[in-house]
């Protein structure tokens, strides 16, 4: 046997697997971390996937739950109008704005009081709106007649059905009425023509009271309870 009939089978053993197969050649190093890179990939969408799949079957979940709850709210028939609660707050309102101007005529008769920074007690008498806006042009009965008109179409407002709008309602309704106590009885000249009193001086907006603090509060926390209203 010569030696080219030996080595030929071993030359072919190389090439050849036990069953005569051709045994895969290596990959180079850029093919294994490309693999390596598909791989990793590959586990990365999947995680994401798995992860997005189990937030939307949470978030079903979640909503499932509140569905109840969202259905018994919009099957629920809205409250009556909270006129107890109008009338607390109004009261309230009337009082403290009748007692604060009972000091005032009495503690400031003889000049300003200073209390911090630009604020002071200031004795002022109002004929005109709020803020002493249009004092002395004869607007005290019109006046007068509008605060009844928007005092009765807030209490029956729809509104007033809630509590927060309730509170918006008494706190207008009190400023209302105290200012208009001032004018029903506060002068000389004949009816609703008496002056409001004013003694809050900030020196830098107009001397107002508490009826008309109130009434300003009032009518921010009315548009916020209608924004509400509306949202439902």
């Amino acid at each position: 046997m010569t030696d080219s009939a030996v080595d030929h089978p071993i030359e072919s053993g190389k090439a050849a697997g036990p069953a005569g197969d051709r045994v895969p050649e290596e990959l180079t190093p850029e093919q294994l971390l490309a693999a390596a890179k598909a791989k990793a990939d590959a586990k990365a969408d999947a995680k994401a996937a798995a992860n997005a799949a189990k937030a939307a079957k949470a978030k079903a979940k979640r909503a499932q739950a509140r569905a109840p709850i969202r259905a018994a709210s919009a099957a629920a028939p809205v409250g009556p109008r909270k006129f107890s609660l109008v009338a607390a707050v109004a009261i309230s309102v009337v009082a403290i704005d009748l007692l604060t101007k009972h000091w005032a005529l009495s503690a400031l008769q003889n000049g300003p009081i200073d209390v911090v920074g630009s604020l002071r007690w200031n004795l002022v008498y109002n004929t005109g709106a709020a803020f002493s806006l249009g004092s002395g042009k004869g607007l005290g009965p019109l006046i007068a007649v509008l605060a009844i008109v928007v005092v009765m179409a807030i209490s029956l407002g729809f509104t007033s059905r809630f509590r927060l709008g309730a509170v918006a309602a008494g706190l207008i309704a009190g400023g209302a009425v105290g200012n208009l106590l001032d004018r029903a009885f506060r002068g000389n000249t004949g009816f609703l023509q008496g002056a409001v009193v004013d003694f809050i001086d900030l020196q830098w907006w107009p001397v107002f009271n508490i009826a008309d603090a109130s009434v300003s509060v009032g009518a921010g926390l009315l548009l916020l309870a209608s924004l509400r209203v509306s949202a439902r």
